[in-house]
């Protein structure tokens, strides 16, 4: 039975056959263990002269982006991260400074440390960055877990973070700017309410579904909702719901369109597999990846990864997997060239290919800890949905 939570993201299919064990993660931040991997050119290139500071960031209950602003105000450094890691997990990252200089001396506080590890003469980016290794504790399980082998099965969904997770509304934001309906867009932001959300930002999220409540209950929007106030001091400003959209920070605005083409990209492997498409072997004329990460096509007795397309603008159909996305589209009624915004030029996105199955590696399992290493991109939660099989992911800790 797949969960509800999980079709709304475009997910309908288990990729693989184990009962699952349920249970529970996340029950501590010590439970969910994330190191970032960086490639070997990348940690050699790390010495101890001069050049841009690289650190180890290490912490817990804070995200990233929080844990640089505090770098930031208490020692006047500005850190670039390779990738985000979330509040709810004990995590490893790389972090390097945006200007040549000696940096600054390790410290630490009560959620995070940092600590210097040498000077590189071109900054590291999201480019070296090769995957994560990840160590989890899943509580009140069944004790089947190590006789879960099907790692190398596991479609390469993307995760419930990409879509909100307890209120899972950026993708229909991001469709909803596609379809340049920008006063939808607004009433999404504002007042999209789903049941796994708190009781009070529900509440709060009903009152504002009257556009005559905004005045009165902007005191009321807690400062944590720091896009809904923004969104709604436009709206109480001037009324114009483009005006608004643009307000919030061209990050967040991309991040909506991208959600909504992983949204794309989960229902278009759903109905492949469910087509009975072999979606773990590339064949010939299928686009994929080499073990570099290089696009192109498929080269009998090359080390590759089968991949799907990205929908966007450039949309490539020459794949056997053009019936699959169209009819999508179609029911969706969205077209590629919509992924061209004139009217929000900056937030356009062409598309292009993601790895149809998870490359997972280093895997082991004792007791109720799993271990294992996945390439960038991929989440874990998508592998432990299979190995778990949760009845409500919300409830499991997803």
């Amino acid at each position: 039975m797949i969960p509800n939570l999980d079709s709304l993201i475009g997910i309908s299919v288990y990729s693989t056959n184990f009962n699952g064990i349920g249970g529970k993660i996340r029950i501590k931040p010590e439970d969910f263990q994330v190191s970032e991997l960086i490639s070997e050119k990348a940690k050699k290139s790390i010495d101890d002269i001069d050049g841009y500071a690289v650190y180890k960031l290490k912490k817990k209950r804070i995200d990233t982006n929080h844990a640089l602003s505090d770098v930031f105000k208490k020692k006047g450094i500005r850190l670039k991260a390779l990738g985000l890691k979330d509040a709810s997990a004990v995590t490893e990252q790389f972090v390097c400074a945006g200007n040549k200089g000696r940096g600054v001396d390790n410290f630490s506080t009560e959620k995070y440390s940092l600590e210097k590890l040498g000077h590189v003469k071109k900054p590291i980016s999201k480019k070296d960055m090769i995957g994560n290794h990840f160590k989890i504790k899943i509580s009140e399980c069944s004790d089947d877990l190590s006789s879960f082998d099907d790692f190398e099965k596991t479609l390469n969904f993307y995760g419930y973070q990409r879509f909100g997770s307890k209120r899972p509304v950026t993708h229909l934001i991001g469709k909803a700017i596609l379809q340049r309906d920008f006063k939808k867009a607004v009433d999404l932001v504002l007042s999209f309410t789903s049941s796994y959300d708190s009781k009070e930002n529900t509440e709060i999220r009903e009152k504002l579904l009257d556009p005559t409540n905004y005045k009165k209950y902007l005191d009321e929007v807690p400062f944590q909702m720091d896009i809904e106030r923004i969104v709604l001091s436009e709206m109480i400003d001037h009324g114009e719901p483009l005006k608004a959209i643009h307000a919030i920070p061209l990050s967040l605005r991309r991040f909506y369109i991208q959600a909504y083409q992983s949204f794309i990209f989960n229902q278009s492997l759903s109905s492949a597999f469910s087509d009975g498409e072999n979606l773990f072997e590339a064949q010939s004329g299928d686009v994929c990846f080499d073990f570099k990460g290089i696009i192109g096509k498929y080269v009998k007795g090359m080390d590759q990864y089968l991949a799907l397309p990205f929908v966007g603008y450039s949309y490539y159909k020459k794949t056997r997997f053009d019936y699959q996305i169209s009819k999508i589209l179609q029911a969706e009624e969205i077209a590629p060239k919509d992924f061209f915004i004139k009217e929000m030029q900056e937030v356009s996105n062409e598309g292009g290919f993601r790895q149809a199955a998870i490359h997972c590696t280093d895997y082991s399992s004792h007791d109720d800890v799993v271990e294992f290493s996945l390439s960038r991109g991929s989440f874990a939660t998508i592998l432990l949905r299979e190995i778990m099989k949760p009845e409500n992911p919300m409830t499991a800790g997803f």
